[in-house]
């Protein structure tokens, strides 16, 4: 659940804050600082940042060209029991959920079930409330994907807030997919649909939804059978329900614009509120060493049959200058510190994420930490971007400073 100011910051812009030039051209078959133990360079990296930022714990796994994968923890994943954070340990994805539920829609497209150019009319058509949606006769499956529909961000409307705050204990799922996109309709549209970018959650709800008509069976088994169980991502599981084993307790400001509990679980594994509110805005909860995998297969071309790589990276600018882009459930940006850099990130209360897959390097690095993004920025700014810097510069700075000596 992201803002069009925490996407441009955290989700996309991340990796680059610290520089902008080309990086030199490296081996497929030997990244940048491999001399070293990459997986120490990490660890130690990991524990200075959760000193600095006082995260409860944190996460991170990387995947090398030749497969090699390292994964390190430090901290703790629930404070009041003294539980030591693994890197097994799983948390909320949030927003990098988007990556899975947009390589759904292509693999349907590429079957010939769906077109990424039909009316959002072709497929909900029966939903009575679907002509309250701002320019609903005009949105296209790939304006939902791209974020380039126009559609309000139920997320950031201060009804969803207030229903939150009222409904988080009940019983049960209390904001199923069509009570969120209930926030947004009768809104006037942010813009004509293809005319421009703003991040939308609703978008992705809608394309859950889309998934469930074309399919007959719900997003998460789709997600599940097409892209978890075969590229065995075991500890990759739907956030759809509260109990959710081996979950790392998250933290929350006290103050939170939700009114949530300051921690997010009640015993171990077990949410005090459904994380199934999220939908399929996000979905899962992961570890990274999952999500490293999950970024190897998307963006080499392996998580599917065919050459799709062309259809999910054509992507529309998300800023006036063009310098980050965004395309099916992917941020993107061309140049930086370390070359062109793919991904995405996530933010959901107690919990952020972070996946960046560097192709001139053919290197995935995931992050995740039990702290909210509010009290990350409350530490220094912008901090999701800073860590990705740092914890990639852990892995691949050595060689790229060799080389400019």
């Amino acid at each position: 659940m992201l803002s069009r100011r925490e996407f441009l910051t955290g989700v996309a812009v991340g990796p680059w804050l610290a520089g902008g030039c080309r990086s030199e051209a490296a081996s497929p078959e030997v990244p940048p600082g491999v001399e070293e133990d990459p997986e120490d360079r990490l660890q130690v990296e990991l524990e200075a940042l959760r000193r600095e930022y006082g995260l409860p714990g944190a996460t991170a796994a990387f995947i090398l060209p030749l497969g090699t994968l390292g994964a390190v923890a430090t901290g703790m994943a629930d404070r009041d029991t003294g539980l030591e954070m693994e890197p097994h340990s799983r948390m909320l994805a949030a927003s990098i959920g988007k990556s899975f539920v947009a390589a759904t829609v292509l693999d349907l497209s590429r079957g010939r079930e769906l077109g990424l150019d039909d009316p959002l009319t072709r497929w909900l058509s029966d939903r009575p409330w679907l002509p309250r949606i701002p320019s609903y006769d005009a949105i296209t499956v790939r304006h939902l994907l791209t974020h380039t529909s126009g559609l309000p961000d139920h997320v950031y409307t201060a009804a969803f807030a207030e229903a939150v705050r009222a409904r988080w204990n009940l019983p049960g799922n209390a904001f199923p997919p069509e009570t969120l996109v209930s926030f947004i309709l009768d809104r006037d549209a942010a813009f004509a649909p293809g005319s421009r970018w703003a991040y939308s959650d609703t978008g992705y709800v809608l394309l859950g939804m889309v998934i469930e008509a074309v399919t007959g069976s719900r997003w998460q088994h789709e997600v599940l059978e097409r892209f978890l169980v075969p590229l065995h991502l075991a500890d990759t599981t739907p956030s759809d329900r509260r109990t959710l084993p081996g979950l790392a307790t998250g933290y929350v400001p006290p103050d939170n614009r939700l009114g949530l509990p300051a921690s997010t679980t009640i015993a171990p594994g077990v949410m005090a509120w459904n994380p199934a509110l999220e939908d399929a805005g996000g979905g899962l909860a992961s570890t990274p060493s999952d999500l490293v995998r999950w970024g190897r297969a998307l963006f080499e071309g392996g998580a599917m049959a065919g050459d799709y790589l062309p259809d999910l990276l054509r992507s529309v600018p998300t800023d006036s200058d063009g310098s980050v882009r965004y395309g099916l459930g992917v941020a993107i940006r061309e140049w930086g510190p370390f070359g062109r850099v793919w991904g995405h990130a996530g933010r959901i209360p107690g919990y952020t994420s972070s996946l960046r897959y560097y192709p001139d390097h053919r290197v995935a690095i995931a992050f995740q930490t039990n702290a909210d993004a509010a009290l990350l920025t409350r530490t220094r700014g912008d901090s999701l971007a800073r860590i990705e810097h740092r914890l990639v510069h852990a892995l691949l700075g050595r060689r790229r400073q060799a080389s400019s000596l």
